[in-house]
Formats: structure tokens, C-alpha cells, sequence
């Protein structure tokens, strides 16, 4: 009840008025309470509304962010479908660049073939006379031993043995002219690409057999002093005997003028390697030139002489062989080269 209602009706008692007092204090502390109520809900309203506002922006951020990611990603899938492309246009030329090495490799194989081949074909031309000389002892000795019998069938003096003795010497010097031809022929055809165990022995003695009675005509004493090792080295040995054949005939040429003409071969094992050495008595070769010497078409020869192809074919044929030469100089006491091929080694 108000004071203006209880005015009119009847004069409130002190009691009364403290109880009004007390409803009205009640109503204000209510009021007051929804006030503060309401101020705490729109100081909340204000903080989510805030907070909805930072979570907007950072929500805009990310899709701004996630436009970039997806522009950036299409821009790298193109790039990445321009490297593809450019990746495949270079395996393509990778493999014609690699296509013509191949065949680069394969002329310069056969290049390298006919350069040894003219090599052995010109060493074969120099060993003429001397080969004929050759060839010429056993023809000489066969017509003699027949010239004989005929003279005596002639005379009627031939018997059984004697015609057995001069038809058996006869053959004797048949099949020497044949090993002799037959030589010739094995080291003037091409050589095979395969590769044997060979004794190092063997070659150095078919070698020299070829170039002895041109030596001996030259009076060039060739000495020998092999291992009795004899070692086996995988190799061509058709190739081994023109290095030989090369180096022997270089090392005929250097002691041409010398007082003393001797030419040495010697052969020995070290370790795994199977070494050999040629050396003769010549003027032997300048330092200056040392490192020339192997290069193709380099000769210190007059013109006419020599085609400088003789040690570049050798050194060649040598690497070709896993194998090494190098030229070992001793003052006023000529050249001497020595070759190192790898041994093949027996399992234990």
C-alpha cells in the first residue's frame, strides 16, 4: 500500500509506515539487482560481441589465408606440370645425347682398330726383308735335300735310307716356312676383342722370333732373360706381341748408329703385376720429350721415316689392358721402357 493510499483511507501507524518503507526499500533493492543484472549482461553482450568480432576477423584472416594457400598451390601446379614438360624434353635429349656418344664411342672403337691394324700392317711391311731372308734358309735347304736325291735317283745310287733322311729333312724345313707364314699371318690379321690368359713368356719369344733375323742381318744383339715365373696375363696376345713387335723395332732404329747394337727384354713378376722391360743401347730419348713420346703422330725420326704412330698404338693397347708403360732414363745409356700388366691371381 503507497502513502498517498494510506493518507486517504486512515492515518497510518508508525508500524505501517516502517513496513512500506521496508516494500519500497525492497522494490529499489530488487530494481537495483535487475539493474545489475542487466549492466552484467551487457557488459557480457559487449564481451562476446567482441570476441565474435576477433573470431570473425581471424575467420576472414584464415579464408584470406587459404585463398593465397590455393592460389599459390595452382600457381605450383603449374610450375610443377612446366617441370614435367621440361623434365621429359631433357630425358629425351639425355637419351639421344647418350644414343650418340654410343655411337661416337663405337667409331672412335673402330678408329682405334684401324689404327692398329695400319700400325701392324706398316710393322709387318718393315719386317719384309727380313722375313724374306728368312723364309729363304728352308727353300734354299729343301731344293738342295731334293736336288740331292734327284742326283742320285739319276745315278742310281739312292737308297732307302738316305731318300727317308733328305725327304725327312725336306719336310722339316716345309713345316718351318709354314710356322713362319702362319706367324705372319696371325699377327697381320685383325685381332680379335676377346681376351685369354696369356703367358707373358710366349709373346715376348713369338716377337722376337719375327724380328731375330732382321736384327741379325742389322748385327743388333738382342738378349732375352725371362722369368721362368711365366707369368698369365689376361690379355689379346696378338696385341701384346705388336706392343713388342713396336717397341723392338723403335729400339732397332735407336741403336742403328750406336757402337754397341744390343737390345734386352727381360720379364719378371712384382707383387701382382707382370712387368716387362725393353731397353737398348741408343742415344735414348730427350727429357724435354719424355712426355710427347706416346702422343700420336709425334716422331723424332727424319720425314719418310717413321708415322709417329708406332708408342701412341702401344700405350693405347697397354691402358686398353688395365695395364701401365712408362720410360725410364739412365744417362749415355738409352731407353728403356717398362710395361706393367696385371697378373692373374690362382685362388689360394
Amino acid at each position: 500500500m503507497l502513502l498517498t493510499e494510506v493518507a486517504t483511507e486512515t492515518k497510518p501507524s508508525v508500524e505501517d509506515l516502517l513496513e512500506q518503507i521496508e516494500v519500497l526499500e525492497g522494490r529499489v533493492r530488487a530494481g537495483d539487482q535487475r539493474r545489475r543484472a542487466m549492466l552484467h549482461i551487457l557488459v557480457d553482450y559487449e564481451k562476446d560481441r567482441k570476441d565474435l568480432a576477433r573470431q570473425t576477423e581471424r575467420l576472414n584472416n584464415s579464408r584470406r589465408a587459404l585463398m593465397h594457400i590455393l592460389e599459390d598451390a595452382h600457381e605450383s601446379t603449374e610450375r610443377l606440370g612446366q617441370s614435367r614438360k621440361a623434365m621429359i624434353h631433357i630425358m629425351g635429349d639425355l637419351r639421344e645425347t647418350t644414343e650418340q656418344m654410343s655411337r661416337r664411342e663405337q667409331e672412335l672403337r673402330d678408329k682405334q682398330e684401324q689404327l692398329v691394324q695400319a700400325g701392324k700392317l706398316a710393322t709387318l711391311g718393315e719386317l719384309t726383308t727380313g722375313v724374306a731372308h728368312e723364309l729363304n734358309n728352308p727353300l734354299n735347304n729343301i731344293g738342295l735335300y731334293l736336288g740331292n736325291l734327284l742326283d742320285r735317283v739319276e745315278m742310281g745310287t739312292c737308297d732307302t735310307e738316305i731318300l727317308t733322311r733328305d725327304l725327312t729333312r725336306s719336310l722339316q724345313q716345309v713345316r718351318k716356312a709354314t710356322e713362319i707364314i702362319d706367324h705372319l699371318r696371325t699377327f697381320g690379321r685383325a685381332a680379335p676383342a676377346t681376351r685369354e690368359l696369356v703367358k707373358v713368356n710366349d709373346v715376348v719369344l713369338s716377337a722376337a722370333s719375327l724380328l731375330q733375323e732382321q736384327l741379325r742381318l742389322r748385327e743388333i744383339d738382342l738378349a732375352l732373360e725371362l722369368t721362368e715365373a711365366n707369368p698369365d696375363v689376361p690379355a689379346n696376345a696378338i696385341q701384346l706381341e705388336q706392343v713388342l713387335m713396336n717397341l723392338l723395332t723403335n729400339a732397332r732404329d735407336a741403336v742403328a748408329a750406336s757402337p754397341e747394337k744390343r737390345i734386352a727384354i727381360t720379364t719378371s713378376v712384382e707383387g701382382e703385376e707382370a712387368v716387362i722391360v725393353v731397353e737398348d743401347s741408343g742415344p735414348g730419348i730427350p727429357t724435354a720429350l719424355e712426355q710427347r713420346v706416346f702422343d700420336p703422330f709425334f716422331t723424332t725420326k727424319d720425314v719418310g721415316e717413321g708415322t709417329g704412330l708406332g708408342l701412341s698404338i702401344v700405350y693405347g693397347i697397354i691402358k686398353d689392358h688395365e695395364g701401365s708403360i712408362t720410360i725410364e732414363q739412365k744417362p749415355e745409356q738409352g731407353a728403356r721402357f717398362v710395361i706393367r700388366l696385371p697378373v692373374e691371381v690362382t685362388p689360394a
